[in-house]
């Protein structure tokens, strides 16, 4: 374990070399002038001028990159354009809410959806499983817009049952806010989930390990939630852990639209004021954690297979 630690960490160093050049060349070269979107279309030649040197866009590319990679080793991403803040106080600032938001509506919706597909497959066929299906299907056509200006409107305004928007500091008089985003978050994805989860074990269900198990006396209970869902944890956990890096850097319509202000919404409003430092640091920030949470889910695999050797 320790020998393959060391190799994938050490195989992460030139694959972070290579986004924070991708992301470099994406923003600064294929991009365009980003001191003519900041300044503005009605800005003067002079204007734009001093405005390149004040950001340091007058500089060569390469020694623009070398700048932004040596921020990057300090994890020091510079200001941010629109707000003038380090934007390490932004991501710290705003990790938190989208933490908040995030966190416990993907883990809860997680489990709902894996005890849904694991009852629709023991009762596969049936009604209520063909039933579900409709459901699921209906559920994953409908955009996630269209969800959230639905409970916006007729659980936040009509029955004013939530806040519209809004948030509150303290970690427990927030609960009120997130409360429904959470529930749109569940519901959003929650057909998605079940189609995919039922189909991991509708796969199990017919291998060679289940027809053993059923010959030896096994009822249909055990086999499934003893042998056919321990089995099916491999592309689970490679479902749920590669998600989990987008629920550090957040949610963009949720917290948008309910004025939560997190990453995501930090990320549109850098998107609205073409504030690139912030744009790339998040970029960069996105494509670590992919790499990282990558790693913990090659562990998770041995630790839930001991067949599985890590290489």
């Amino acid at each position: 374990m320790l020998g393959f630690l060391v190799r994938r960490v050490l195989q992460m160093i030139p694959i972070t070399v290579g986004i924070t050049l991708i992301t470099f060349l994406l923003f600064n070269v294929a991009g365009g002038n980003a001191a003519y979107q900041f300044a503005g279309k009605n800005a003067s030649a002079e204007q734009i001028q001093e405005l390149e040197h004040e950001l340091g866009l007058d500089r060569p590319l390469h020694e623009q990159y070398f700048f932004y990679l040596s921020q990057i080793i300090q994890f020091d991403f510079g200001r941010s354009w629109a707000s003038k803040q380090k934007i390490t106080t932004l991501l710290s600032d705003g990790v938190g809410a989208s933490l908040s938001l995030a966190v416990p509506p993907f883990f809860i919706g997680t489990i709902i959806s894996v005890l849904i597909a694991l009852l629709l497959a023991y009762h596969r066929g049936t009604f209520l499983d063909k039933s579900a299906m409709i459901v699921c299907l209906a559920l994953t056509s409908i955009s996630n817009l269209v969800y959230i200006l639905f409970f916006q409107y007729f659980f936040a305004y009509k029955l004013n049952m939530f806040p519209i928007s809004g948030w509150d500091t303290d970690l427990i008089g927030r609960w009120q806010y997130v409360a429904l985003p959470s529930l749109i978050w569940i519901i959003a994805g929650l057909g998605s989930n079940v189609l995919f989860y039922r189909t991991i074990m509708l796969d199990e269900i017919f291998q060679d390990y289940v027809r053993t198990a059923r010959a030896k006396g096994l009822d249909n209970k055990t086999v499934y939630l003893k042998h056919v869902l321990k089995n099916a944890m491999i592309p689970i956990i490679t479902v749920v852990i590669l998600q989990m890096p987008f629920l550090i850097t957040g949610s963009l319509l949720l917290e948008n639209f309910f004025s939560i202000p997190g990453l995501g919404n930090m990320m549109i409003q850098a998107l609205y004021n073409s504030d690139l430092p912030v744009v790339k640091a998040m970029t960069f920030l996105g494509g670590v954690l992919y790499m990282i949470f990558n790693l913990i889910s090659d562990i998770c695999y041995s630790l839930v297979d001991p067949r599985i050797r890590l290489g």
